[in-house]
Parts: structure tokens; C-alpha cells; sequence
């Protein structure tokens, strides 16, 4: 099955299993992890479920599009080279997945 960490800004951190075919925050929310907020449910229309993607996870997934990338530049914390919005992130069979959440998503 398919897993997640997501990792807070403090450094705590929990794992969760996930449902290929969900996005990485339909998980996030299902599960009740912190950090991430979802405001528009996953329609792309905001900027609240902003993760860094771990480095080495990074290459696996697919690039991002355009309207993801303009999304991210009004993200409440300044976007990095591993930045993506996790609603975007769809989750893949034997999928092993590390994000870190910002300090704040507003």
C-alpha cells in the first residue's frame, strides 16, 4: 500500500497509508494531518495545501503544470525548488512519499 510522511516544520512527523488514485491531500485530510489546510477542497484555486516535496521523491513525480506553478506564487510561505501543491500529487501504487508541511498555509 501506498505511504506518506509528512513531516511539520518543528520536525515531527507521521506516516500514513494512502489510496492510489487520491491526491496526496485528499490523504493529508482524511487522516487529520496538521499543516495541511484544503481551503478549496482541491480545486486548484488556492494555495493552502503547499508541501515540500523531499528531494530524492522528487524526480518521481510528474511535472508540474502551469496553473500549479502560478498557484504556488501566492502560497502564505515563499515557494522552493521542491515546492508543490499537494492536491496535485496524485498518489501511485507502492508509492513512498516525504513532504514537509510550511509553518503556515494562511
Amino acid at each position: 500500500m501506498p505511504q506518506i510522511t509528512f513531516t511539520d516544520h518543528t520536525g515531527d512527523h507521521r506516516t500514513v497509508e494512502a489510496n492510489a488514485g487520491d491526491s496526496v491531500m485528499e490523504t493529508a485530510v482524511r487522516n487529520g494531518v496538521p499543516g495541511i489546510v484544503a481551503e478549496c477542497g482541491g480545486s486548484l484555486s488556492c494555495a493552502t495545501c503547499h508541501v515540500f516535496v523531499d528531494q530524492a521523491d522528487l524526480a518521481a513525480l510528474p511535472d508540474m503544470e502551469e496553473m500549479e506553478d502560478e498557484m504556488l506564487y501566492g502560497a502564505a510561505v515563499d515557494r522552493t525548488d521542491t515546492s508543490r501543491l499537494s492536491c496535485q500529487i496524485t498518489v501511485t501504487d507502492g508509492m513512498t512519499l516525504r513532504v514537509t508541511t510550511p509553518e503556515t498555509q494562511v
